[in-house]
């Protein structure tokens, strides 16, 4: 049997996330949105994808599948990753 938890990112969390994506991608924070495409709205590569996934497991101790790397292409995206993740915890 298997439980469904939401847990939610708050603000000081989607902020940490912000930073994390934004300083691997090398991108100023105020020109990303959280629906601006990290490919193509900015220029960011396959490799910047997995450093941030890398950093976002150690930042809150969580799990996320590579598979994931899909579903992370802009900062929405990301936010609902690490929400599952940590969830799923």
């Amino acid at each position: 049997m298997t439980t469904s938890q939401s847990v939610t990112i708050d603000e000081n969390q989607k902020s940490q996330i912000k930073e994390i994506v934004s300083e691997i991608l090398e991108i100023d924070p105020a020109e990303m949105t959280d629906t601006s495409l990290f490919k193509e709205d900015h220029d960011a590569d396959s490799l910047g994808a997995i450093e941030i996934l890398s950093a976002l497991e150690r930042t809150f101790g969580v799990e996320i599948d590579q598979a994931e790397l899909t579903r992370m292409v802009n900062l929405e995206g990301v936010i609902a990753v690490v929400a599952e993740a940590a969830a799923a915890k």
